[in-house]
């Protein structure tokens, strides 16, 4: 891209691992934080060459790569069309998730059934046992308490000292993030116009992606998404998005309280309703 000119440059947003900048209004270009350059610069080559190859069997836009520099820890591509679900208003959200919640179902199952081999040399394997995801869920619901109103900490506590589900017995390739903030909508039309953010994509349980749906778009986005996955085993698929769900919004909240981002606290609270009833 030597002719391409720029003539302005403004911060997009930070992550925990990472800074973004817009060029041009067009052209996203993120720098990694990671300190140690080999590290970072494995990460940013990884990266680049999965997105080449998500973008191959996604049924959505993804972000492609224009260019990288690995040992500078840059990443640039074009910014794909739309609005975060998340800056999305809740209500509208809400009421309309079910529609974008089929369309994520359909996305999911083309990267679930995508060649394993193949992609297990751009990702590793993150299969944390659930036993371990049910403790860390308890230690962060000892840190939180004071921001967890109190009709729902009585069902938390339940959750907390139920046996969690059984262990997924075959991992898959999945985005592995898939919360609505990394899900891009046009909120005119209302259809889902890309998934962005692929740092996280691994092999794993193929229920954990469901979970965040549920988690961010509440139980009738999650049957809607279900429905158009096409698997024999939803009951057991279910039961595990569900459990995903309700240990992963203490991490969202924790982060949103970290980070003074009020739209992650909000969310978090508010699908509370639906994760720990009264």
């Amino acid at each position: 891209m030597r002719d391409y000119r720029v003539e302005s440059i403004v911060e997009f947003g930070r992550g925990l691992d990472h800074i973004t900048y817009k060029v041009n209004d067009e052209l996203i270009v993120r720098f990694g934080t990671e300190a140690d350059v080999a590290r970072l610069a494995a990460e940013v080559d990884r990266e680049a060459r999965l997105l080449t190859t998500v973008a191959e069997i996604s049924p959505l836009p993804v972000p492609k790569p224009v260019f990288a520099d690995a040992q500078q820890g840059c990443l640039a591509y074009f910014q794909v069309p739309g609005v975060p679900l998340l800056d999305v208003p809740e209500r509208r959200r809400l009421t309309g998730g079910p529609v974008l919640a089929a369309t994520l179902g359909d996305f999911l199952a083309a990267l679930h059934t995508s060649p394993i081999d193949a992609m297990r040399a751009g990702v590793d394997a993150d299969a944390v046992p659930l036993a371990q995801w049910r403790q860390e869920a308890a230690e962060f619901f000892v840190a939180l308490a004071e921001h967890l109103p109190a009709v729902h900490q009585p069902s938390i506590e339940v959750f907390l000292s139920a046996a969690p589900p059984d262990d997924p017995h075959a991992l898959v390739f999945s985005h592995n993030d898939l919360g609505i903030e990394h899900v891009l909508v046009d909120p005119i039309q209302w259809v889902v116009t890309g998934i962005i953010d692929w740092s996280d994509a691994a092999i794993v349980d193929p229920a954990y992606d469901f979970g965040l749906i549920h988690r961010d778009l509440g139980p009738t986005a999650l049957d809607a998404a279900l429905t158009h996955y096409r698997n024999r085993d939803l009951a057991a698929l279910r039961e595990r998005a569900v459990f995903y769900a309700r240990c992963s919004v203490f991490e969202d909240l924790a982060y949103g309280l970290e980070t003074g981002q009020r739209t992650y606290v909000d969310k978090s609270l508010g699908a509370l309703t639906w994760l720990f009833p009264a």
